[in-house]
């Protein structure tokens, strides 16, 4: 190499180097900063026996079937409580990106009940930070068992029991989530006159997994005031549980002293006692169908 070359060199050195500084710099500019969204807070839309931050996605049905046994601690006889079953069936369909919806059916009062989750905020990082996700849920339960108070007028609104809860979750790693719910309760018309017409109650809910398919969740709500529930002592209702997905599968195993597997049931109407062994075994059944047609958004 002749001393000419060697000058060419050097100097088409500097040249290349801010040539390849303004190439790095306009894919930079041409690059979106990334949003990254927190996924999979909870394995399904219910914590347990409450609901958790998840919906359904755009287009897919979920099919829920649940089930409450009798009381552990009444005896062999009653086969520890598997002699008695409680049942509640539900659909719960995406509507949207943001609203789920939903409608159910239980032997509990013989209940129906019919729902709506909106989801107002997402936890992300990234290019936008938002620490928490947070939804609303809102519910309204009919009653249709009969009433044995003939004294008292018990016509179509008089069954009527509404719901509102603010849904607040955060995703603290890949093994472990965590959710408040603050929640109200309006009954239109209660069972004695000792019972409260309004609850107010907090609940505070949690996910921690084990496994790619198990985690333990529990589940607790502090009612300030309990009161009672057809003249009977309400207490908090506390749910202990395991989550086990098989697939399209989502099988939840509880422990609750909650018999109601609705929120104005197991929030307000908890007349069974953890330090009295008043438990119920349990379990939720979830089958997820997706109703969207192949290569469709």
């Amino acid at each position: 190499m002749n001393r000419l070359t060697l000058s060419m060199l050097l100097l088409a050195l500097p040249i290349s180097l801010a040539a390849q500084d303004d190439l790095m710099n306009l894919i930079n500019e041409g690059t979106k900063p990334e949003i990254n969204y927190a996924s999979a807070t909870f394995k399904s839309t219910h914590i347990l026996n409450g609901q958790s931050i998840e919906k359904m996605a755009p287009k897919q049905l979920d099919f829920r079937i649940s089930h409450r046994f009798g009381r552990i601690n009444s005896g062999a006889y009653e086969l520890f409580g598997l002699d008695q079953a409680n049942i509640h069936f539900s659909l719960e369909y995406g509507i949207n990106k943001w609203l789920m919806a939903g409608i159910g059916r239980g032997t509990y009062e013989k209940t129906f009940d019919g729902f709506a989750k909106f989801s107002i905020l997402k936890q992300s990082s990234g290019a936008r930070v938002m620490p928490v996700s947070l939804s609303v849920f809102t519910s309204a339960a009919l009653k249709t068992v009969r009433w044995n108070d003939p004294a008292r007028p018990f016509d179509f609104t008089s069954r009527l029991t509404y719901v509102g809860q603010v849904l607040i979750a955060r995703k603290f790693s890949p093994s472990f989530s965590a959710q408040l719910t603050p929640s109200f309760i309006h009954r239109n018309l209660t069972g004695s006159i000792s019972d409260p017409y309004n609850i107010f109650a907090i609940g505070a809910g949690g996910r921690m997994k084990l496994s790619k398919r198990i985690s333990v969740n529990a589940e607790y709500y502090i009612n300030p005031d309990p009161g009672s529930y057809n003249g009977q002592p309400v207490y908090n209702p506390l749910a202990l549980g395991v989550d086990i997905e098989t697939g399209g599968h989502v099988f939840q195993l509880i422990f609750t002293n909650s018999l109601a597997m609705i929120e104005k049931g197991f929030i307000g109407e908890s007349t069974g006692s953890w330090g009295n062994g008043d438990i119920h075994f349990g379990f939720n059944i979830s089958r997820v169908f997706n109703l969207r047609k192949e290569g469709k958004p």
